[in-house]
């Protein structure tokens, strides 16, 4: 028999469990945590338009998670040297079904400007000193 609180995430699981129970086997399930750090993987990122002024346009109609989290890393990493900043289709667009999250919040939250469907003349005109080489 099972311990009653023990929930085990899958039937194999469960099916082990009963196995070593019913052959008197002692055993812990799930108590142990052991922190690791995942390996760094390179990759790079095409940006879609770069200004005379070296700011880096980005256009969007949909923003899946892969991308905000590309957006973010880079942000962090290069926030300094690189202006990188949207064009949606549609900024008010939630970034997903069960979120009330729209790409605009998402974009403010995180230090991105944003325009809806065009870029705007500020940007054009604007004196940007971060370069992109």
């Amino acid at each position: 028999m099972l311990p009653p609180i023990t929930r085990y995430r899958s039937g194999l699981e469960e099916r082990v469990a009963r196995q070593l129970q019913e052959l008197g086997v002692e055993f812990e399930y799930e108590t142990l945590k052991i922190r690791y750090t995942k390996p760094a993987e390179e990759t790079y990122y095409t940006p879609d338009f770069i200004l005379p002024n070296n700011i880096i346009v980005e256009t969007k109609g949909q923003f899946p998670t892969a991308d905000r989290k590309k957006h973010k890393i880079i942000k962090k990493q290069f926030g300094d040297k690189y202006d990188i900043r949207f064009v949606f289709s549609n900024p008010n667009q939630r970034i997903g079904k069960k979120s009330k999250t729209t790409y605009a919040a998402w974009c403010e939250r995180f230090g991105f400007q944003y325009a809806r469907e065009k870029i705007p003349h500020e940007w054009i005109k604007e004196n940007n000193a971060k370069k992109t080489n």
